[in-house]
């Protein structure tokens, strides 16, 4: 009886930890979404241009789904012109892989 219980608390445990990481966003390409950052988003996000350096690391995951489901750079409205949505969700899907308090932080080097 024991030992049921564990595994029943194992997997519970295992479940919510999934749909916890999985929840953010859907259907973006997170090795796109580096490209696109790179390419794109660098231009006026890096050391000493236009709109300051900016990295995954900047944000915390919850900071950049907020950026994109409601901010969508509210401060300067054409930084996403030439993005499609799918463009969008992919550089979430990257910044929010790579935040400050994911498993894999990174810079976009």
């Amino acid at each position: 009886m024991k030992i049921k219980f564990q595994l029943l608390i194992a997997a519970l445990f295992l479940t919510a930890l999934f749909v916890s990481m999985a929840g953010a966003i859907e259907g973006g390409d997170t090795k796109r979404g580096k490209v696109l950052m790179k390419n794109k988003c660098k231009v006026c996000h890096d050391e000493g241009s236009q709109g300051g350096k900016l990295t995954p690391l900047s944000k915390t995951m919850s900071q950049w789904d907020r950026f994109f489901k409601r901010d969508k750079h509210k401060d300067y409205p054409k930084g996403f012109e030439g993005f499609s949505e799918q463009d969008l969700l992919d550089v979430n899907q990257y910044l929010y892989d790579h935040a400050a308090d994911s498993d894999q932080p990174q810079t976009c080097g």
